[in-house]
């Protein structure tokens, strides 16, 4: 998928939503244990009770590993749905892989190829070539750690080198590694302040920004300092939608967690035109 093609599908739904698809066990309603896959039933009515009101859905893959390979099953049937029913809508794997040289490679191939998803979380520390593997792939997107929602955040990204905050230092680096359009970056809701300082390096990127809601971002700052002319933030919402209700009424009441905040949006959308 390309960015305008991304765009396109925001302004069609005035949503720039994305839904993490976290399958906890333990949290889905307990009819649904009794299905041959209980993560895909779970994923799949999700998907149909939400699908017209967010632009991208982000399966975080230890979600899935974490149940071996009938997990890893559930995810690819996962992508599988989204790719035939629905292809107008950007996917994520929430992977955060990153790897030298023919690793970072087969990774890549992983998820663009295999399980053909736009995009894939990477974590950029080992730098330039455990990155660029993953920006070869034509019309893919690769989103890379920048500034975290996490009290450990604050361990390394913040820190100064040199007077500068490593995030930062990180941000402008990345801008020089071949095929850097192909870039979205995560940075945390819980970081709005942080934000202007963010954009007056990467003014046009595409920003991930979980956080908003359960770990208390907060949706106008970010888009106050955040949004662009042609929007720019995919924001993620994942327990505070898929677990809103553990009953057989799950995925309606996900729909009203998932519309309250596409109201939201469009509402900030008109008041930007």
């Amino acid at each position: 998928m390309t960015t305008q093609e991304l765009v396109n599908q925001i302004k069609q739904k005035k949503s720039f939503l994305c839904i993490g698809l976290d399958v906890d066990l333990n949290k889905i309603p307990k009819h649904l244990l009794k299905e041959e896959d209980p993560i895909f039933a779970f994923n799949k009515a999700i998907i149909d009770a939400t699908h017209h009101l967010c632009v991208a859905y982000k399966p975080n893959t230890a979600f899935y590993e974490a149940y071996g390979i009938k997990g890893w099953k559930a995810l690819e049937k996962t992508i599988k749905y989204l790719n035939k029913n629905h292809p107008e809508i950007f996917t994520i794997a929430d992977a955060k892989r990153g790897d030298i040289g023919n690793t970072s490679t087969m990774y890549a191939t992983a998820f663009f190829e295999d399980l053909a998803f736009d995009s894939v979380t990477v974590a950029p520390y080992m730098g330039k070539d455990s990155v660029e593997p993953f920006l070869s792939f034509e019309d893919k997107h690769t989103i890379m750690l920048a500034l975290t929602s996490n009290q450990g955040a604050f361990d390394f990204q913040t820190i100064l080198v040199d007077g500068k905050e490593l995030y930062k230092q990180v941000l402008e680096t990345s801008k020089s590694w071949k095929n850097s359009k192909n870039l979205m970056y995560v940075v945390g809701a819980t970081k709005a302040e942080y934000f202007a300082d963010i954009r007056s390096i990467i003014p046009d990127s595409f920003l991930l920004v979980p956080g908003v809601g359960a770990q208390g971002g907060n949706l106008q700052d970010v888009c106050k300092y955040g949004m662009t002319d042609a929007v720019g933030l995919l924001i993620n919402s994942s327990r505070g939608i898929i677990y809103a209700s553990n009953k057989e009424d799950f995925a309606q009441t996900a729909a009203l967690k998932a519309e309250e905040l596409q109201r939201e949006m469009a509402q900030i959308l008109s008041d930007q035109s």
